[in-house]
C-alpha cells in the first residue's frame, strides 16, 4: 500500500511540470492527498492539500497563482500542476495521504508517503 509520485524534471524559470501521485493497492479516492516539498538542508513544508469527494483544495501563500492540485478517481491520481516555477520551488516533491485529519500543513497528519520526485528549477 503506497504512492509513487513521477513528473519531475528540471527546468527553467517560468518554465511548468505536472507531477502525478499514483495509488497501489487502495483506492486512492476514499482520502484527502497532500503534496510537500523539502529543500536540502529545510524542514518538510506543505504545499497543497485536496480533498476526497468534491475536491476543496488548499495552497501555501508561495505556491498561491502558480500551482494547482486537482484529482482523477477513476485513474486513482493526483495531480500538481506547476507554472512559472522559481529557483525556489526546487526540492524534492513528495505525496501523502492525511490520515489524520490534523492541519493540513503537518507532516504528521499524513502516511503512505512517496519515494519523492526531484523538481529542479535553474537558468
Amino acid at each position: 500500500l503506497q504512492l509513487v509520485e513521477s513528473g519531475g524534471g528540471s527546468v527553467q524559470p517560468g518554465g511548468s511540470l505536472r507531477l502525478s501521485c499514483a495509488s497501489s493497492g487502495f483506492s486512492l479516492e476514499n482520502f484527502a492527498v497532500g503534496w510537500f516539498r523539502q529543500a536540502p538542508g529545510k524542514e518538510r513544508e506543505a504545499v497543497s492539500w485536496i480533498s476526497q469527494g468534491n475536491g476543496g483544495v488548499k495552497y501555501v501563500d508561495s505556491v498561491k497563482g502558480r500551482f494547482t492540485t486537482s484529482r482523477d478517481n477513476s485513474k486513482n491520481t493526483v495531480y500538481l500542476h506547476m507554472n512559472s516555477l522559481k529557483p525556489e520551488d526546487t526540492a524534492i516533491y513528495y505525496c501523502a495521504v492525511d490520515n489524520q485529519r490534523k492541519a493540513w500543513t503537518d507532516p504528521g497528519s499524513y502516511d503512505r508517503w512517496g519515494q519523492g520526485t526531484q523538481v529542479t528549477v535553474s537558468a
